[in-house]
């Protein structure tokens, strides 16, 4: 008969067998990659279990918070599905009141955007020539204001711990309520015969552009975009030799720019703008006769943050979720944080596990543990919603940010998920995908160095490797 103490004992076990490693082969690959030269100083949090049963494979201070860079984007993406659902759809109104113009924004990240564009097989300007087909339509020659409602988020379009020095870069835009070509202009520099010559697209007198560059006939060029004091005043400088570019620079006050280019558009079009623009709201819907609607849905919006890590669109997910609680106006960053939130503790993750700053990844206040993104991995995979979230995710060896990595056809196809980068943080997590089950990864890596992307990659081949 078994004693109360060899029962308790046997309990002890028990547990320690469901929770240790339980592949010697992984555990020992593991290992030997973190044993690498310069990865001795690299602080690690790694967590790898069963997709079906949730069984851990694999522990490296896995419930201690990291900054996980653009792994924040996972978190974002899977609060935004359960917020708003897989059929969620931005919807931009185009109407008239009166002989007023007015644009109303819903959030949507990827009005404009052109690689979703392209994809869709849609020209360039495609929304301006439809809303000046639509006028044209309501036999419309001329208008007085254009007015842009931006009302569905607030007014902060910076988070307060981006990196001030890269705000002008396309990963750190502005966020409106109306965003347009990812909120940047894409410019590219010509040395034609010692002068330099700037293209930008699209082009507009919204924007001005001070030529500080210097022409050179030998050597290498650079060229950077430098913001001044003056709204969308913006510095060239560099050294150009033949080509530089095409860039993207970040602008200012994009729904503004928005109703610039709108109007430049409808005058090609022999329809007069003879008012202001405005930016104001919400504004009073009464009178409003809706002549053109525009849909983006959320399955499009996933992708682009997740498969190319669209920054904007995480964030404008974030607001939009905020909005959706608030009767769709003034959706915010710090009511975002909140639901993120409140939706990680629903699943049980102890709030020491993690802090949500901002949407996409780029603040370096947060901080997520790998346990932390594995949970929510889990939950996602066991969800109806498995499926358009699987979508959107980078598949290894053939498109997003892993599209040149996992290439050899053991692992082609076979590893999907989301990579994370800022200085010194380098992350990866996703689902590795086998014949005989699925895997789930998270993988942070803090003080990371210039060896670590490829020691993370390995630790993901390692899995397919020895299938524990």
């Amino acid at each position: 008969m078994k004693t109360k103490a060899s029962l308790f004992l046997n309990m002890v076990c028990f547990a320690v067998l469901l929770v240790c490693p339980v592949s010697a082969d992984l555990s020992s690959s593991i290992s030997e990659i973190l044993s690498r030269p310069n990865e001795g100083r690299v602080g690690y949090g790694i967590h790898i279990i069963d997709a079906d049963t949730g069984r851990q494979y694999y522990d490296k201070n896995a419930y201690y918070p990291f900054i996980p860079a653009s792994n924040m984007k996972l978190i974002t993406t899977a609060a935004a599905l359960n917020y708003l659902g897989p059929d969620y759809v931005y919807q931009t109104t185009v109407g008239l009141d009166g002989n007023t113009l007015v644009i109303i924004g819903s959030g949507d990240p990827l009005l404009g955007d052109r690689i979703t564009d392209v994809r869709l097989g849609r020209e360039s300007g495609w929304v301006f020539e439809e809303i000046a087909q639509a006028l044209i339509h309501n036999d419309v020659s001329g208008i007085e204001n254009i007015i842009v409602d931006t009302t569905i988020f607030d007014d902060q379009r910076v988070h307060p711990n981006w990196p001030v020095a890269e705000l002008n870069r396309w990963y750190a835009c502005e966020i409106s309520g109306l965003n347009y070509n990812d909120n940047c202009v894409e410019i590219t520099c010509y040395n034609r015969s010692g002068n330099i010559d700037i293209e930008v697209y699209p082009t507009s007198g919204f924007l001005n552009f001070i030529n500080k560059i210097t022409p050179i006939s030998s050597g290498s060029g650079a060229v950077g975009a430098y913001r001044t004091d003056t709204l969308n005043s913006i510095i060239l400088r560099g050294k150009c030799r033949v080509k530089q570019g095409p860039f993207r620079v970040a602008i200012e006050r994009p729904a503004a720019f928005f109703a610039f280019l709108l109007a430049e558009r409808l005058k090609e079009h022999d329809i007069s703008v003879r008012g202001q623009i405005i930016e104001k709201g919400p504004v009073d819907k009464t009178n409003l006769k809706i002549i053109k609607t525009f849909n983006t849905p959320i399955s499009d919006c996933l992708a682009r943050a997740n498969k190319d890590s669209l920054g904007l669109v995480a964030e404008s997910l974030l607001k939009t979720i905020a909005a959706n609680e608030n009767d769709n106006q003034n959706g915010s960053w710090p009511q975002g944080q909140k639901l993120i939130a409140d939706y990680l503790g629903e699943l049980k993750i102890r709030p020491n596990r993690f802090h949500i700053d901002d949407g996409s990844g780029l603040s370096r206040e947060n901080r997520l543990s790998a346990d932390c993104i594995t949970t929510v991995l889990r939950s996602i995979y066991k969800s109806r919603n498995f499926e358009i979230y699987k979508q959107s995710l980078s598949v290894g060896g053939i498109d997003g940010t892993n599209s040149r990595h996992f290439q050899e056809p053991e692992y082609k196809g076979k590893i999907i998920g989301k990579t994370g980068y800022i200085n010194g943080v380098k992350s990866f997590s996703g689902y590795c995908i086998t014949d005989d089950k699925t895997y789930i990864f998270s993988i942070i890596a803090n003080s990371a160095g210039g060896t670590t992307r490829q020691a993370i990659n390995d630790i993901a081949k390692a899995i397919i490797d020895n299938k524990p």
